[in-house]
C-alpha cells in the first residue's frame, strides 16, 4: 500500500502509523519538524498540485520495488507553518527491520529533491525564499545504483 498526501491541516502521526503497519513486521518512520533557524517565524509551502503528488508517488514506487515494502507513507504540510509543528512525516513497512530503515532513510532523502516544493522563510518583517541545499542533493545521490 502507497499513501501519499499533501495537506495543509496537522499531521496525526498516530493515524498514520495504525494506517501504515498492517503485518508488517517492522516500521521506519521520520517526522520532520519546522526549525527555528536564525529566528525563524513562519515557514510557508507552496507546491504545484499533482505534480507533487505524482513525484511523491513515483518516490514511495521505488522504495516498495527496492526494499519489498508492504507499505510506504509520505505526509508533507504546505501552507504557514511555524516552529516545532510538523511538517512531514515517512513510513516504511516491511518484514524485517533492515530494509524498513534503508528505506525510509531513502524515501525523506529523496523527497527532499524529487518533489517540487517551495519554502519560504519569514523573519520579522523579512520574508525570503530557501535555496536548494547541496546536501540535500548529496542525500538523494547516494542512493543512485
Amino acid at each position: 500500500m502507497i499513501r501519499v498526501v499533501v495537506q495543509k491541516s496537522p499531521i496525526d502521526i498516530m493515524a498514520e502509523m495504525v494506517r501504515v503497519e498492517g503485518e508488517a513486521g517492522a516500521v521506519a518512520t521520520f517526522t520532520g519538524l519546522v526549525r527555528a533557524d536564525d529566528g525563524v517565524e513562519t515557514l510557508e509551502l507552496e507546491h504545484y498540485p499533482g505534480a507533487t503528488e505524482g513525484a511523491l508517488t513515483k518516490v514511495a514506487e521505488g522504495a516498495c520495488i527496492r526494499w519489498g515494502l508492504s507499505a510506504a507513507t509520505i505526509v508533507h504540510r504546505v501552507g504557514p507553518m511555524h516552529p516545532g509543528e510538523r511538517i512531514v512525516f515517512v513510513a516504511a513497512a516491511s518484514a524485517h527491520r533492515g530494509a524498513s530503515l534503508e528505506a525510509c532513510a531513502y524515501l525523506i532523502d529523496r523527497l527532499k529533491t524529487d518533489a517540487p516544493f517551495w519554502k519560504r522563510e519569514t523573519r520579522g518583517a523579512e520574508a525570503s525564499w530557501v535555496e536548494a541545499r547541496d546536501a540535500d542533493e548529496a542525500a538523494a545521490a547516494r542512493w543512485e545504483r
